[in-house]
């Protein structure tokens, strides 16, 4: 039942919510697209992509499915769009009221990642940030040490807002994961 209380709070914006949905369903959705694309950058946009797109849709979400079925059938529909499109980029633009919804979700606030984050030996901190992929170090980078708003990430990346929401939010949890080996 912690699952549907955590959707009901993401449902109204709860940023805390957000954060445990996407941590408890990422390997699964991950392990999912890895399976099919049999790479990791792929498997690793869709699923990113996955995410932006169920916490931009979540209010549409019908709890007489499974969560995780949900956020599969948002996955291949993704892949599916990815396999039509043939690009590079695997990113759609959204709507300016998509991205209004987006802004609303972003919370400004310092997490107790961003505390964890500012609060370490910025050296140590450095090396622990070399050890993430080049794209989370890029947003790590520009919201902590250039300090922009998701609103400048976005732009200065060319990725909508809800991307760089859900890239932040893995980034952090990556990174602290990555502070706490090396303690």
């Amino acid at each position: 039942m912690e699952i549907n209380s955590k959707i009901e709070k993401a449902k109204k914006g709860d940023q805390i919510a957000f954060t445990f949905l996407l941590d408890y369903f990422w390997n699964e959705v991950y392990g999912f697209m890895l399976k099919r694309t049999e790479n990791e950058t792929i498997a690793e946009d869709i699923t990113i992509e996955t995410f932006s797109k169920a916490f931009d849709k979540i209010a549409s979400y019908n709890p007489e499915f499974q969560f995780n079925t949900w956020l599969i059938a948002i996955a291949k529909n993704v892949y599916i769009d990815l396999l039509r499109k043939k690009k590079t980029s695997l990113f759609i633009e959204i709507t300016d009221n998509e991205d209004q919804q987006a802004y609303n979700i972003a919370d400004p606030t310092p997490s107790a990642e961003d505390a964890l984050i500012k609060e370490q030996n910025l050296s140590r901190l450095l090396q622990c940030i070399k050890e993430l992929k080049p794209h989370y170090q890029e947003v790590i980078q520009l919201r902590y040490f250039q300090e922009m708003t998701y609103q400048e990430i976005a732009l200065k990346i060319n990725e909508p807002l809800s991307n760089v929401k859900v890239k932040l939010l893995r980034a952090k949890k990556l990174l602290a994961e990555i502070i706490e080996r090396n303690r």
